[in-house]
Parts: structure tokens; C-alpha cells; sequence
């Protein structure tokens, strides 16, 4: 496996804990589905709070994740291209 590849998915799966941790952040989490939640909000939460601090919220909503995914893809392919 080349070292490219293997960023490539680590990154893939750090894009997957964003979502699932924005999502599972739409409803309040219970039992195990609270521990996820939590171990996602430490992971994701130190990247996507340096974009809460620059994207302000619009009509209520918080478009700080979205963003934070387009520039980790930006950042990949330009680091791959």
C-alpha cells in the first residue's frame, strides 16, 4: 500500500467521523449511541472548531462542518496532485 493511498483513506475516514458526528449531533443521542457521539465530538470537534471560529451561522445554521471537509479535500488533493 502506497503512503499516498493510506492518507487518502485515513482522511476518508476522518471526513466519515465528521458526518456521522454532525448527524448524530441533529438528535439526542442515548446509551452507546452517547459515547459514540462523545468520542466523535473529540476527535472532530478541535478541526471543525477552528472553522466555527471563521464561518458564522446562518438563519441558525451551522455550516462550519461543511466547510471543514471541503478544505481537508482541497488540502488532500493538493498535497496528492
Amino acid at each position: 500500500m502506497q503512503l499516498s493511498s493510506l492518507v487518502q483513506s485515513i482522511v476518508s475516514f476522518y471526513e466519515f467521523c465528521i458526518i456521522a458526528y454532525v448527524i448524530m449531533s441533529w438528535f439526542r443521542p442515548t446509551g452507546i449511541f452517547y459515547d459514540i457521539y462523545r468520542v466523535l465530538g473529540q476527535i472532530c470537534e478541535p478541526y471543525i472548531g477552528i472553522f466555527r471560529k471563521i464561518v458564522p451561522q446562518m438563519g441558525g445554521f451551522d455550516f462550519s462542518a461543511i466547510v471543514a471537509i471541503l478544505v481537508l479535500r482541497l488540502l488532500t488533493n493538493l498535497i496528492f496532485s
